[in-house]
């Protein structure tokens, strides 16, 4: 699979399905899927157990594909690209917004 172009931390606004126009933060990445605060919530039955000794309904982030959402940058939701800059080590890989031309990385 290609590199991903959203990392955990960034701010992403969900752009179709049952949360279209959520935002939230990504919490993590794994496999074209991601978990963002906030978005995609289902409800898991838990068993008593020690680290939940009276059990019950929880309320949790479930995964949510990538191409659903978009990075978010200055309040509106843009794209990304790659591009190579020239460093004093020599050059790197950085994201950068498609938009404005604005280095993220």
């Amino acid at each position: 699979m290609s590199t991903m172009k959203i990392k955990k931390g960034d701010n992403v606004k969900v752009i179709t399905g049952k949360d279209k126009g959520k935002e939230g933060k990504v919490l993590s990445v794994k496999e074209g899927k991601l978990l963002v605060e906030g978005v995609n919530m289902m409800t898991k039955h838990s068993k008593a157990n020690q680290a939940n000794p009276k059990g019950g309904i929880l309320h949790q982030e479930s995964a949510i594909d990538v191409s659903n959402v978009m990075y978010v940058h200055k309040g509106k939701p843009t794209r990304i690209g790659f591009k190579t800059v020239e460093t004093k080590k020599g050059t790197a890989k950085v994201r950068f917004v498609k938009s404005t031309g604005d280095v993220i990385d």
